[in-house]
C-alpha cells in the first residue's frame, strides 16, 4: 500500500509543521527552490563518496520538499503555479542526486550502474509524466488525479535515503537498492498507464 493512501495519518504533522514554518515569512515557492541547495550538496558528497553526509543532506532536501506544501496550506497561499513549480523542482532534485550517484564509485550489477541509474530516473519521470498526460488527454474524470502504483515519490525518496545510509556500510547494497528502484519505478509507470486505461473504459 502506497503512502498516499495513508496521507490522513500525516496530515496533523503537515499542518503543525506548516503553521510553525509559515511564521518565518518565507514564501512556499521559496521553500521549493531552497530544496535545490541540499540536493547539490548531496551530489557533492556523492562525488566524494561520503554516503553519511550525502544521506543527511538528501534527508534535508526531502524535508524541504514536504515543507513547501505544508506552508502553502497553512498560510492559505496554495496556487497552481506553486504546484507546478513544486513538480518541476522535484524532478531536478531527483536528477541532481542521481547524477551524483553516477560518480559515487558503485559496483555494477549485470548492467553498468549508470544504466540502472538512467532506468531509475526514466521510470521516475515516466511515473509523473503518465499522470500529467492522462490529465491532459482527459482520461481521468474532472477533479480527480491519477494516483497509485508500487512506488510513489514518497516511497522512492524513502528507499533512496535508506540506500544511501546502507551505502556507508556496503556499496553493493546501495547498488541493489538502485536496481530495485529502477525496476519498480518503471513498473509503477506501467501500473498508472493501466489505471488510466481502466478509467477510460468506465467513462
Amino acid at each position: 500500500m502506497t503512502l498516499y493512501k495513508k496521507r490522513e495519518k500525516f496530515s496533523g504533522i503537515s499542518r503543525e509543521t506548516g503553521k510553525a514554518l509559515s511564521k518565518a515569512g518565507i514564501s512556499p515557492n521559496t521553500w521549493t527552490i531552497l530544496s535545490l541547495i541540499p540536493a547539490f550538496i548531496t551530489m557533492y558528497f556523492l562525488f566524494e563518496q561520503d554516503f553519511i553526509w550525502a544521506s543527511i543532506f538528501f534527508a534535508v532536501a526531502a524535508f524541504l520538499d514536504f515543507v513547501d506544501g505544508s506552508v502553502a496550506r497553512a498560510s492559505h497561499r496554495v496556487t497552481k503555479y506553486g504546484a507546478y513549480l513544486d513538480t518541476i523542482v522535484d524532478r531536478y532534485v531527483e536528477g541532481i542526486v542521481l547524477f551524483g550517484l553516477i560518480f559515487a564509485g558503485l559496483p555494477d550489477f549485470i548492467l553498468p550502474i549508470a544504466a540502472w541509474i538512467f532506468l531509475y530516473l526514466f521510470g521516475s519521470v515516466m511515473t509523473t509524466y503518465v499522470k500529467a498526460a492522462a490529465k491532459e488527454k482527459e482520461l481521468i474524470p474532472e477533479g480527480k488525479e491519477l494516483k497509485g502504483g508500487l512506488l510513489e515519490r514518497a516511497e522512492r525518496l524513502l528507499l533512496l535515503f535508506l540506500g544511501l545510509v546502507l551505502g556507508y556500510f556496503s556499496r553493493e547494497c546501495l547498488t541493489l537498492v538502485i536496481v530495485l528502484l529502477a525496476v519498480f519505478a518503471n513498473l509503477s509507470a506501467i501500473q498508472r498507464i493501466r489505471i488510466a486505461g481502466k478509467s477510460t473504459k468506465q467513462q
